[in-house]
């Protein structure tokens, strides 16, 4: 795929998330991402960001997640779209086992890993991803339709 087949503007971000949640994301489980602000729903690139939490290597539903799966940092790593984004009402349930009481919960769908990394910095906060970078990705997911 050309990235003249792409869309136009400002249609994709990226997302800077540590692992081994990266990592999650990209095996299907953890389809909840919690953020401290709201973030539009819509395209994002999921960045593995350079930081380990390595507290959560001992949490066991992370654990068994990501049995077996290398965990790659500074680098994008897959696509995903975010479907919807919300805070829970206090007291009431979680949506997911993976979302954070008090957090945003960006909901995220259509999760497509990158079969090779693509290195680059990531940043806090929704990023613009450059249009050589989206090159280097989107070349990878060559049936890609946003």
């Amino acid at each position: 795929m050309s990235l003249v087949t792409l869309p136009e503007g400002d249609w994709i971000r990226g997302i800077s998330v540590k692992q081994p949640y990266a990592t999650c994301i990209l095996a299907g489980a953890k389809t909840v991402e919690n953020r401290s602000a709201p973030w539009r729903p819509g395209w994002v690139l999921v960045h593995a960001s350079k930081t380990v939490d390595q507290v959560a290597l001992r949490i066991p539903q992370v654990a068994r997640t990501i049995r077996g799966r290398q965990l790659v940092t500074g680098a994008v790593v897959g696509i995903a779209r975010i479907s919807d984004c919300h805070q829970d009402p206090d007291g009431s349930p979680l949506c997911s086992p993976w979302a954070h009481p008090g957090a945003w919960h960006l909901v995220l769908k259509d999760v497509q890993g990158l079969p090779l990394p693509v290195p680059t910095a990531g940043q806090l906060g929704p990023w613009k991803p450059t249009e050589d970078l989206l090159e280097r990705v989107f070349q990878q997911l060559p049936d890609f339709r946003p």
